[in-house]
């Protein structure tokens, strides 16, 4: 048996929209429609990965800028 590693990971459904926004134990954020892009990117960790600065406030996601990336 494992122990857990205190990581989390949450994923939300951005309602009316096929937009899956994850964020990562890190603090980045990311956002796709293909639940598998969004999986590959959380457990990619750190790979394109850049956590948001804690020093810095976070506004929320406008839902209609693209986020991802790009491919």
């Amino acid at each position: 048996m494992t122990s857990p590693t205190g990581e989390i990971y949450r994923i939300d459904w951005l309602p009316g929209t096929d937009v899956l926004h994850g964020t990562c134990h890190c603090g980045a954020e990311y956002s796709a429609e293909d639940p598998i892009e969004m999986w590959e990117w959380m457990l990619g960790h750190p790979e394109g990965h850049t956590p948001r600065d804690p020093d810095v406030p976070h506004l929320p996601r406008d839902p209609n800028i693209p986020q991802g990336n790009g491919s």
